[in-house]
């Protein structure tokens, strides 16, 4: 059947978040202070896996998703105390602060267009874990123009959970096979795959660090990366989506 909508994943897949994050750290005295350059990296790229293992915990142990502010919020206190650094020294205005910085995020350089062009022949959604207001907010923030946003928040599961795919979709009013999962963490494709939806893989060097490349290219449908050109994998898919998935 022919391919009806695209649904992307937003953080990491749409938005480069850790641009986006480090300057807000560096940008808190206390922090600037007690850690070098290379430590706010750290900080921010541990912040980031924290979160990832939170929202892991819960969809093993069953649990409701969380507003995803509360979840970076406890996974920011934790760190923070990990490098000695107290709530005396980096008081609560500034931790609710970093935690909102994370509603403000810029798009990969590919995405607003590449979301501009496939808007013209698709649904393009997004379908991706934390709630509403956030998206609303990255969205605003990042001038991508999608047709509408699907939160776990909204939609009541977490990614990898079936149910979420199978909502979005009931929601579109689509078989499974008229869709594409767009997203830059292999666990949340071979989940979708497992739903019968089709996959594409966009690697983002600041995501899935973990993962052998290899074996995620196996378990996708189309895996794209920046090309010798410097065309980033987003302007890619949409100059190759007339050509994708034609039965």
């Amino acid at each position: 059947m022919p391919i009806k909508a695209l649904l992307f994943d937003l953080m990491g897949t749409c938005c480069d978040w850790k641009s986006s994050i480090q300057p807000k750290l560096a940008s808190i005295p206390v922090l600037s202070a007690r850690l070098s350059d290379a430590e706010i990296v750290q900080l921010a790229t541990d912040w980031r896996a924290g979160f990832f293992e939170e929202i892991h915990a819960r969809f093993c142990a069953g649990a409701e998703p969380e507003d995803i502010d509360v979840t970076h919020r406890r996974v920011l206190d934790r760190l923070l105390a990990e490098r000695g650094i107290g709530l005396e020294e980096c008081g609560d205005g500034d931790r609710s602060a970093l935690v909102r910085s994370w509603h403000w995020q810029l798009a990969w350089p590919d995405t607003v267009d590449a979301i501009e062009r496939l808007r013209k022949e698709y649904m393009v959604v997004v379908l991706a874990n934390g709630t509403t207001r956030l998206q609303m907010d990255i969205v605003k923030s990042s001038g991508i123009p999608f047709h509408s946003l699907f939160s776990s928040q909204l939609l009541g599961s977490t990614k990898p959970d079936p149910a979420i795919y199978r909502k979005a979709l009931d929601l579109l009013q689509i078989q499974p096979d008229e869709c594409v999962m767009v997203a830059a963490h292999a666990y949340d494709l071979r989940a979708a795959k497992e739903v019968g939806m089709r996959t594409v893989y966009v690697h983002r060097s600041t995501e899935d660090v973990d993962e052998d490349m290899d074996v995620v290219r196996r378990d996708v449908d189309l895996f794209l990366t920046a090309d010798q050109g410097g065309k980033g994998p987003l302007e890619q898919l949409a100059d190759l989506m007339g050509v994708l998935f034609v039965d």
